[in-house]
């Protein structure tokens, strides 16, 4: 999504932090901070000095409600390293160590290389830093556009929470919908064919297991179908959750007079529901973090 935390980051005498935009409390805590705490844990382990550095933050992206925020700040904490530090590290390297600390390369592909990606990580550096953990990664270009909304809850839910509601094990049945379901996914965006997505977005991994957790999204699934909404999904583990509309829906209407359109009816429709959340319109962007790296 087009949400940022942009990192201006320069050499002082000692650490500092002067941080502005959403959750600007957390951002400007010195103690237990993310992305020094990553900054200094790769130089270490690479045997580089720790310089410290004096940090701008400014962040749009949402802390702890399944937006990739914690994917954002490893990564920062991993550009400024290497480029402090004159690693020399790939993009592959970079993801790959972020994955590592993320336990998926999901967020860390798509945050660093912008829009759609698929990836899994390879190797296997034994719970170290190791430059060797790479991520292989394929970034798909989306056709046509592909509006959406955020729904924000006031509370967050810890990532820890979140895995701990999933089962064990899956039923084969479970498994071969899902694999089904993400391939048609693909095929949604790939074709630009919003008509597929509705069906492509039913889940039987991880959704039914977190509803409890995270009550917009079975009151938000109840939209599906109505006025150009194709259908909600969670924002990683949650509890955020994603809405798409479909641009096609109302074509007299340009995308921002429909994506407003349907702000109005999920915002009535929570209302309804006796729950809150910030509506936030935003869409696939293209530009990562990749596109913006090697400055100061």
């Amino acid at each position: 999504m087009d949400f940022y935390i942009k990192i201006d980051a320069r050499t002082a005498a000692d650490f500092s932090i002067t941080a502005s935009g959403r959750d600007r409390e957390i951002c400007g805590s010195l103690e237990d901070h993310l992305i020094l705490n990553t900054y200094r844990e790769v130089l270490k382990a690479a045997g580089r000095p720790i310089t410290p550095l004096s940090l701008r933050i400014a962040n749009d992206i949402p802390i702890g409600k399944g937006c990739g925020s914690s994917a954002a700040a490893r990564l920062a904490g991993i550009a400024t390293a290497v480029h402090f530090g004159s690693l020399r590290w790939t993009d592959a390297q970079i993801i790959g160590e972020a994955s590592r600390r993320e336990d998926h390369a999901d967020n860390a592909s798509a945050c660093w290389m912008g829009g759609l990606t698929v990836a899994r990580m390879s190797g296997d550096g034994g719970g170290q830093v190791d430059a060797e953990i790479e991520a292989q990664v394929a970034c798909v270009r989306p056709k046509g556009k592909w509006p959406l909304l955020l729904a924000v809850p006031e509370q967050s839910l810890p990532t820890e929470e979140a895995r701990r509601a999933l089962p064990a094990q899956y039923s084969r049945a479970d498994a071969v919908t899902n694999v089904q379901n993400s391939m048609l996914l693909l095929a949604a965006f790939t074709q630009g064919r919003p008509e597929l997505l509705s069906a492509a977005l039913e889940d039987r991994i991880h959704q039914p297991y977190r509803a409890a957790l995270c009550p917009l999204l079975p009151a938000l699934q109840q939209l599906k179908g109505k006025d150009g909404i194709l259908g909600a999904a969670l924002s990683g583990a949650g509890p955020s959750v994603l809405i798409f509309v479909d641009p096609q829906a109302n074509p007299r209407l340009n995308p921002r007079a429909a994506l407003q359109k349907a702000r109005r009816l999920v915002a009535a429709h929570l209302s309804q529901a006796r729950l809150t959340a910030e509506l936030i319109p935003t869409s696939i962007t293209l530009r990562g973090a990749r596109a913006s790296f090697g400055g100061s």
